[in-house]
């Protein structure tokens, strides 16, 4: 099955899912009750960890007044802005395992839309770019999570999805259990864009931020492709370094 097919079933299937769950009462996807409309029921949602405000504008950890952090001001980001919905943490964490290893596609509808409540609306970039799996990893998976997220989200803020800007190129090790420095050496030179993104503003969309090594990667190659205003958007993100 090519790549274009597999995206168009899973995209059938996410539609058929979501107009089954409007009309009918399903379990909620983390305790089982009973959620009609939602993946979540009531509580299950209002257990979700928000991430806290204010934050520092380039990397979200909370700061006391909304200033930007120690740790930015020592080593700024490649990225202008950085925005997030959720703590990593549960019950969130267990939301993103459930999409990203066993394949429930309804989640990326659910992420989508917890993040599209925590963006600003103000000054939206011009297009998404989804961080990109490298071709063996999005083989053995199926799928890239962070593209089904994205198609969601694109859709709800009419901006455009673009899968085919930004490429992974070396096959990085898992980046579980390294440190930041080791995670920064790990995903040098991972990342090549396409000269197309010369003078747009864009997001890059991750599912999880960690230490932010992949996203401030990604946006290195993203700005020598010419983007002129990088933000890094992801669903949830860790506040232990």
């Amino acid at each position: 099955m090519s790549n274009f097919e597999r995206v168009f079933l899973n995209d059938c299937l996410f539609r058929v899912q979501s107009w089954v769950r409007r009309r009918l009462p399903q379990p909620c996807v983390l305790c089982g009750a009973r959620s009609l409309g939602s993946a979540l029921c009531p509580g299950c949602r209002s257990d979700l960890p928000l991430l806290p405000s204010p934050r520092c504008p380039l990397c979200a950890r909370p700061t006391p007044a909304g200033e930007v952090c120690g740790a930015c001001l020592k080593r700024p980001p490649a990225f202008d802005r950085c925005q997030a919905a959720l703590v990593y943490a549960p019950p969130a964490d267990a939301l993103i395992r459930r999409l990203k290893y066993e394949g429930d596609l309804t989640l990326a509808g659910l992420l989508a839309e917890l993040l599209l409540d925590a963006l600003t609306r103000t000054d939206l970039p011009a297009a998404i770019v989804p961080m990109p799996l490298h071709p063996q990893r999005l083989k053995a998976r199926g799928f890239n999570q962070a593209v089904e997220i994205g198609r969601r989200l694109a859709r709800r803020l009419g901006l455009p999805l673009l899968v085919d800007a930004c490429h992974r190129v070396r096959d990085t090790p898992a980046q579980v259990g390294l440190d930041v420095q080791a995670r920064r050496r790990n995903l040098r030179g991972a990342f090549a864009c396409d000269e197309g993104l010369r003078g747009l503003r864009v997001a890059l969309l991750d599912d999880v931020m960690t230490s932010g090594a992949s996203l401030n990667e990604l946006a290195r190659a993203a700005r020598r492709a010419g983007a002129a205003h990088i933000e890094a958007w992801a669903c949830a993100r860790t506040l232990v370094r």
